[in-house]
């Protein structure tokens, strides 16, 4: 059984103390909202999450971010690089940028990195691994970090923690998409992920609370890697 040894910071907007493990989880949100007002709630460190799709300001100019490409609703190429431009001066803040991906395809995805990357350049690339990406060669020489994405089948099976796998044996970033309930949480913590985002956590305290409630008494995964049936949810 996973055991998670969060503690609950203090609930305050002028300052909140995270303490975590120093393994633990980074959760990256998509949010208007206090970031450490979200950290409070959700029992661990918090980051933000620029995407084309909202284009909210960051709120700590100092603090590290990461920038989504809005694949998943739908890639506008004009505002993707319009948020990049907005933060080019702060690129060393940046843990990645999701290199623009098709949903479902691994092969489509590397055809879109191949020519996506060089513009570009400069920016640590993120790779959005891709139902079928198990067949296919990753190029690990031109990125700093892997994207977990996929279908809900793909993203939980076999191939992808073995992508996982690869990619922490390579000192790579690893960051998983999509991930909104404690069950998913736990799972991706367990192998190793280095950040998640889930539009749920961004949106509602009660999803963020629950995964602090769930950090206190965590029963959602068996045995060695085994996915509860609470993981699919």
């Amino acid at each position: 059984m996973l055991t998670l040894r969060r503690q609950r910071p203090e609930r305050r907007r002028d300052k909140v103390r995270v303490l975590r493990r120093e393994e633990s989880l980074i959760v990256m949100l998509d949010t208007s909202e206090d970031l450490n007002t979200c950290a409070a709630e959700i029992g661990c460190d918090v980051e933000q999450l620029l995407t084309p799709l909202t284009r909210f300001t960051r709120q700590h100019p100092e603090a590290y971010f990461a920038i989504d490409n809005g694949a998943y609703s739908k890639f506008n190429a004009t505002e993707f690089l319009s948020l990049l431009e907005r933060e080019k001066d702060y690129k060393s803040l940046c843990r990645f940028v999701a290199v623009p991906d098709v949903v479902g395809s691994a092969r489509r995805t590397l055809e879109v990195f191949e020519r996506w990357q060089y513009k570009l350049h400069g920016w640590p690339l993120a790779l959005v691994a891709q139902n079928g990406l198990q067949d296919l060669e990753i190029p690990w020489d031109s990125i700093e970090a892997i994207f977990i994405g996929g279908d809900t089948e793909w993203k939980l099976g076999e191939h992808a923690r073995n992508v996982i796998k690869a990619a922490k044996a390579l000192g790579k970033w690893v960051h998983a998409g999509r991930v909104n309930t404690p069950a998913r949480f736990e799972y991706f913590e367990s192998l190793g992920a280095d950040s998640i985002d889930g539009t749920g956590l961004s949106r509602f305290s009660w999803m963020r609370e629950r995964i602090y409630r769930q950090a206190r008494q965590p029963n959602l995964l068996r045995g060695d890697g085994e996915i509860a049936e609470a993981l699919v949810l």
